[in-house]
């Protein structure tokens, strides 16, 4: 999973950024905007792993990651992008999903440059400034596609891609986002190719300060009316990264957090984007793999190994549930709890595989 933390100048972005990958990216109010965006690799915290790594003893042990992207912060500019630079927005095409942070906190110096802490109207301009976005870049291909029929260019590939555009023209000049259209699978791989940014799932955190932190929930059910929300102290929990274990728990036991800024938001991601992990087991490595809801057997084959699914046969399963609870492999497998499953096999989070291939 690829993350993009996008949102106004001095909204705490590299802040969220330090507390959820433990760097130390400079967040100083007085910093002149960055030039290129923070990147850092962060492991998906899963006890379950840890478990199976008692039970095996493997050589290898590997967590599943999420790569965030900490973007510049956006800034007024042109009259044709208020927010986004054409750099940054060829980088936040890349990302799978983008968190919206939003500023919850008050600091003097920033308050008198960017004015009072105003959450849901920088999700309005932000949400706003990706629909314009969209509706830029259709309207652009739009005319080159006009263009090409007054100079007698016309197939059937670009008379479906008009007519999808226009769908989502119509929808995007109302506001709406991409992603909340119903489009066919023709025109899903007509349209795959644009990256449309609505089209990505999108979640907000709400950055507040250590004294509100925990007392917003009329602002937060005001945005999840919008899109799902997170909340998190950003300055105490990146200073929290910077904490060995047993200090960092004694602090966030006093202000009621009971798991760090990484294990819930990597939580929350999986859950919200529709993400789920299984896992591969054995002597030389126990490994957590990531793929979406509702993915396959040859899917999570694919994405250990091509040739796996190339060659796909059939996929040996058991649950981490079942195995948890009878304390090894031996005792599913007596059980009756150890299957074989097809090509057509729906992936559940937790499920153990072993693929059976042959190339």
């Amino acid at each position: 999973m690829n993350l993009g933390l996008i949102g106004r100048e001095k909204a705490g972005k590299t802040t969220i950024f330090n507390a959820l990958t433990g760097k130390s990216a400079d967040v100083s109010e007085y910093t002149a905007a960055k030039l290129e965006p923070n990147r850092a690799v962060v492991e998906v915290l899963d006890k379950r792993v840890d478990v199976l790594t008692e039970q095996y003893q493997p050589k290898k042990t590997i967590y599943a990651t999420i790569h965030v992207t900490d973007f510049v912060g956006l800034s007024k500019g042109s009259a044709e992008h208020s927010l986004f630079s054409v750099a940054a927005l060829g980088l936040i095409k890349t990302v799978d999903s983008l968190a919206l942070v939003l500023r919850n906190f008050s600091n003097p110096v920033i308050d008198e440059v960017y004015g009072p802490a105003d959450p849901v109207k920088e999700l309005d301009t932000l949400l706003g400034e990706l629909v314009l976005t969209d509706q830029i870049v259709v309207e652009r291909r739009l005319e080159k596609i006009n263009e090409d029929l007054k100079r007698g260019k016309k197939d059937a590939h670009s008379a479906q891609e008009e007519k999808a555009l226009q769908r989502l023209l119509e929808v995007l000049s109302e506001g709406g986002k991409v992603r909340d259209i119903d489009l066919n699978a023709e025109e899903e791989k007509t349209l795959a190719g644009f990256q449309f940014l609505t089209a990505k799932p999108i979640f907000a955190i709400l950055n507040s300060g250590e004294e509100n932190y925990g007392k917003n929930e009329a602002l937060e059910k005001t945005i999840s009316a919008v899109c799902p929300v997170i909340e998190f102290a950003g300055t105490f929990e990146m200073e929290l990264a910077g904490l060995k274990e047993d200090e960092a728990a004694e602090f966030m036991s006093d202000l009621g957090i009971t798991e760090s800024a990484r294990s819930r938001l990597t939580t929350f991601a999986h859950d919200i984007l529709g993400y789920i992990s299984f896992f591969t087991v054995g002597k030389d490595e126990v490994r957590a793999w990531t793929i979406r809801r509702g993915e396959n057997a040859v899917d999570a084959a694919g994405t250990i190994h091509s040739d796996l699914a190339r060659g796909f046969i059939r996929a040996e399963c058991f649950t981490y549930d079942d195995f948890a609870a009878l304390g090894s492999e031996k005792a599913v497998k007596e059980k009756g709890l150890f299957r074989l499953e097809g090509k057509d096999y729906i992936v559940k989070d937790g499920d153990i595989l072993n693929i059976r291939f042959s190339v």
